[in-house]
Parts: C-alpha cells; structure tokens; sequence
C-alpha cells in the first residue's frame, strides 16, 4: 500500500539533499517565521514542512497534483487530521508493544507480531471507515487514488481475513506442528498447521476425544520446557518471517502516510495562522514568463505583526529584469523576501500569500542580501559579499531566480554600480531572471535608460507629505532615497545637510 499523496508515482523522500544555498534561504526570506507557524509546536511536522518547502518541483503537471492535494486538505481540514493523527497512533503503539529478552526468538516474534497485527486491524478499519464517509466529497487525483487503494485493497474480505490470523495465530486452541524424522533421527521440515481445535467451540473442546499419542511435560521437567519450546521455535520460524514482513509493511505505509501527510497539516497550520489575521491566500499558477500578483505579502512578516501586512500589485510578465528602488524604509527588502517566498511555495505545491501569484517556473532560488556586520567575520565586509556572490555564480543554472538586496552597497556608489551591472549583465545572458533592490542610483538609473523591454523599473511609493505606503509602483529610479523623510519622523526637524549638494539630491546613494 502506497500513499502518494506527495507525488503522482512515488514517495516523498525526506532523505533528499537541500539545496546547497538553504541556509541562505532561511537566513534572507526569514523562512524561519513560516516554518515554526506551520509546525504548531510539532517537532515532526516542522522538519517535513521544511524539507519540502525547499525542495522545489520544476514541472507544472506535477506541482499541479500536489496542489489538487492541497485544495481537499484545505476543502475537508478535519478529515486530514484525523487521517494524521490514526497514522501517529499506529506507529507509538506499535513502538510501545513489549519485545522482552526472549524477542529474536520465532515464537516470541510470532506473538509480538499478532499483537501489533491486532493494533494495526483496529486503525485500519478506522481508515476504511473514513474512506467510506469521506471518499466521494475529495476530488485531487491524489486522494482518489489514495481512497481507492483504500477501497480495493482493505474491502471486507481482506479485513475478515485479517482478524482471523490474528485469531488463529495467537494458539488458543493450542499449536499443531508436524515434522518428518530426518537423519540422526532429528526431526526436519517443520512446518505450523491451522489447528482444528481453533475451528470448535468450548464444549467440542472439553469433551472431544484427543488422538494420537500424548506426552505431559512434568511440572518440573525444565529441560523438556525447553525442548518442548523448541520445537515450537521451529515450527513457527517460517510464519514468524511471513508475520514480520506483514507487519513491517503495514508500519511502512502508516509512516509514510504520516510523513506525507504532515506536509498538509503545516500548510493548514499555516493557512489558519494567515486566515486568522485575515490574510487571503491563493493556489498560484506556473505561468509562461516573468510574474504577475495581486496582494501579494511578506508571510513572514505578517506572521509577526499585530495588524495586517500591505498587499502589492505587480505585473512583471515577460520581465527577465526587475529593479526596485525608492523610499528608505518603504518597503522594498519587504516585497524582495514575498517574491522569494512566492516562487518557493509555487513551486513546493503550496498557496500563497496573495490574492493571485502567477510565475515561471525556476531552476533555482538565489539570494543575495545585505548582512550585519559579524565580528568573527576574518575578512572584511565587501569580501565577504563577493564570496557569497561567488558561490551563487556557481550554483546559478539558466532559468534560476537571483534575488539581490543591497548588493555592492558595503563599497561606494562607482564601484559598486559597476560591480552590479556586471553581474545583472552576465546573469541576464545566461538566462536567470533578476530582481534587484537597491539604493546605487548610478547602476538603477543605468539599467532604465538601457530601455530593455524585458526590464521593469519599481520604486517605493511615497505619499504627498513623505508618508510610506509600503508598497512598490512602476516608476522611473530617483535620485534620492528620501532619508530625510525618516529624519523629521524621527527627530522632528529638518536635516542640515552638506553645501556639496542640494538637499535630497542623493547622487551617492544617500540623502
């Protein structure tokens, strides 16, 4: 029995290498936050939700099942988690079923595997019972496949069949061996009968005549115990391995149904989060070029807010290139990170935080975002910024999404706007999209006036009187970052600027 809820015709693996820059991605879209919403507390979940959160799927057909799946997770919640929580209580209470010094022995995995068996008979009937209320409500691929190998596999003839192993094989009726006499007068080619005395009732039992000879092993007869037990060791080895595997592949498909599973319980963890605060969340569709939103919002940012997150409206279909400039604080780093997370959950099979997010498909997410100062760093700031650049040079594949955040900023406005175009250059030549912020005026402005039709020039909308909206519109870069803004916010003043320049004139990069 297969689950295949996660993929169309095979299992999750959750061994799977991340990618290489994960960290990266953790660290620079504050995954963090979206992670410990979806665990809820659970340990388990968490690591799952992580794991196929960056393991990103590149075809559509297949993101698309997975998605199918998701809408009747989100469509039925409850019959999900209880789906889950049958697939937890069959693994802890085989786990908890005694072993004993005596374990490795036939007759001692015999009885142990009978009970597990009788375990998993119970949970198993509840998972039909489930099917046969819930089945004809799901319509994913995935769970139509999943409640039809219910159906088919676990009908009441195999139930039935079951529950009479179990009887039969825990030996109330006693054990019938046979056994042929072999050389050295040993016995050889023991094999375990379905014991008649199991097939009649109590009082067949107690009056019926026994045949054959009979042998009682007295009392205190401790070496014809252990005899006797070995020959029942014997007799059962051959049912003991059938009874193992049997229960080995029960045990599988209830932890892969709860490893699969667990995926879906983290995106409703995270979908009642978001929903909670009034968020709107989407299915997002693989789409031909570029990207295209409607609303679309930092999930982890909202996650830590009291009130809710600003949407954002951008159509960037067709666009290899996006530059993002404007406002200090105006919510630019925030619109980057919503992008990154976007393409990452379209692309693990999840919804989105928006209203509607269209985009192509990538090879890869790479981030490249401006870090703190670290003190234990053994070299300096721009050093260390062209080291990570390195790395994702290395890793960049054509049709990759780069993700630059303040990129060169640690290096003055020359040097760096040159270090950024040689980059977006090579990058756009070897086809990975770009989305760029920056406050370099001299490799924004550069980029516009380049006039490629497959770029897209965003700015950080700022109201009348110097107000952020967070939110980002098309518009030509400015010279200015609007620090002065934050100034009189902050200290309620006018800034006394340098005589070198007119006030907000920013050729630097700065106010």
């Amino acid at each position: 029995m297969k689950a295949y809820l996660m993929h169309r015709d095979r299992d999750f693996d959750p061994e799977a290498p991340p990618p290489a820059n994960a960290a990266d991605l953790v660290q620079d879209l504050e995954l963090g936050a979206i992670f410990e919403a979806m665990a809820a507390g659970d340990g388990f979940v968490r690591d799952v939700a992580s794991k196929a959160f960056l393991a990103s799927l590149d075809d559509a057909a297949a993101i698309r099942y997975r998605q199918g799946v998701l809408a009747d997770a989100l469509a039925h919640p409850d019959v999900i988690r209880e789906l889950h929580a049958i697939a937890i209580e069959a693994i802890e209470r085989e786990r908890h079923v005694y072993v004993g010094i005596l374990g490795r022995q036939p007759e001692r995995i015999v009885s142990r595997s009978v009970e597990v068996l009788g375990i998993f008979l119970e949970l198993l009937r509840r998972v039909r019972a489930l099917a046969d209320r819930h089945a004809a409500s799901f319509t994913s691929e995935g769970f139509g496949r999943f409640f039809g190998m219910i159906e088919t596999e676990l009908d009441d003839a195999y139930l039935a069949s079951v529950a009479e192993h179990v009887h039969d094989l825990s030996f109330r009726g006693g054990m019938l061996l046979s056994a042929r006499l072999g050389p050295g007068a040993k016995g050889a080619e023991y094999t375990l009968h379905e014991s008649p005395r199991a097939k009649t009732g109590i009082l067949d039992r107690l009056l019926g005549e026994r045949s054959g000879l009979v042998y009682a092993v007295p009392d205190r007869d401790v070496a014809g115990f252990d005899a006797l037990a070995e020959l029942r060791n014997r007799g059962v080895a051959v049912a003991a391995v059938a009874l193992g595997r049997s229960t080995d592949h029960i045990l599988n498909f209830f932890r892969m149904l709860r490893l699969e599973l667990a995926f879906y319980v983290g995106c409703l963890n995270l979908a009642d989060r978001l929903r909670a605060k009034g968020e709107r969340i989407c299915l997002p569709d693989p789409g031909p070029s570029g990207f295209a939103t409607h609303g679309l919002i930092d999930a982890s940012l909202t996650l830590r807010l009291q009130d809710r997150a600003v949407g954002n409206d951008v159509d960037a279909t067709g666009k290899s290139l996006v530059v993002i400039t404007g406002a200090n604080r105006g919510g630019k780093s925030t619109f980057l990170r919503s992008v990154g997370q976007a393409q990452l959950m379209l692309q693990c099979g999840m919804f989105v935080a928006a209203e509607s997010f269209t985009s192509v498909l990538a090879a890869g997410v790479l981030t490249h975002f401006r870090r703190e100062e670290d003190a234990s760093m053994t070299s300096g700031k721009f050093d260390e910024e062209l080291t990570r650049m390195s790395r994702i040079v290395d890793q960049a594949r054509p049709t990759s999404l780069a993700l630059f955040n303040e990129s060169f900023a640690s290096t003055n406005e020359r040097e760096g706007s040159e270090l950024g175009r040689q980059v977006v250059h090579a990058m756009l030549a070897a086809g990975i999209r770009v989305v760029y912020v920056t406050h370099l005026y001299d490799l924004a402005d550069g980029l516009f006036r380049e006039g490629r039709r497959d770029a897209l020039s965003l700015r950080a909308e700022r109201g009348p009187a110097g107000q952020r909206t967070y939110r980002v519109v098309p518009g030509e870069p400015l010279p200015t970052s609007h620090g002065a803004d934050v100034f009189r916010r902050v200290f309620g003043e006018e800034p006394a600027l340098g005589s070198g320049s007119p006030a907000g004139d920013g050729r630097d990069g700065r106010p």
